[in-house]
């Protein structure tokens, strides 16, 4: 039940609604057809490797926490003020995600922490 594309589905819509972005937000940030980001939510299609680490760099997550159902979903939070949202805000927020991550991971490694991914 870890890797359930209709829970997964649900996850990224939850995700998707609590950082105030549309369904179009998102296909135009993974470059495909609103329709299938609709169906990806639904659980209908599965998401490629390509499109799940562009979403976990968009909400501040690991690609496996945002795979692993079970695991507590604590997103990096942003603000933006904008009264639109481009593909190239997108972008902007998941390279600062990105950064943001690798400097968690950095400070757990030089902390001697162990690490998962």
């Amino acid at each position: 039940m870890k890797n359930d594309p209709k829970l997964i589905g649900e996850r990224i819509k939850s995700l998707r609604e609590n950082s105030g972005l549309t369904q179009s937000n998102l296909a135009n940030y993974l470059q495909v057809d609103q329709s299938l980001v609709s169906m990806i939510e639904k659980g209908k299609r599965t998401l490629t490797a390509e499109m799940l680490d562009k979403l976990a760099a968009l909400f501040g997550l690991e690609v496996s926490t945002l795979l692993d159902l079970e695991a507590p979903v604590k997103p990096l939070s942003f603000a933006l003020r904008a009264s639109e949202i481009k593909e190239g805000d997108l972008e902007a927020i998941s390279a600062i995600n990105r950064i943001a991550l690798n400097s968690k991971f950095m400070t757990k490694l030089l902390a001697g922490e162990h690490t998962d991914g």
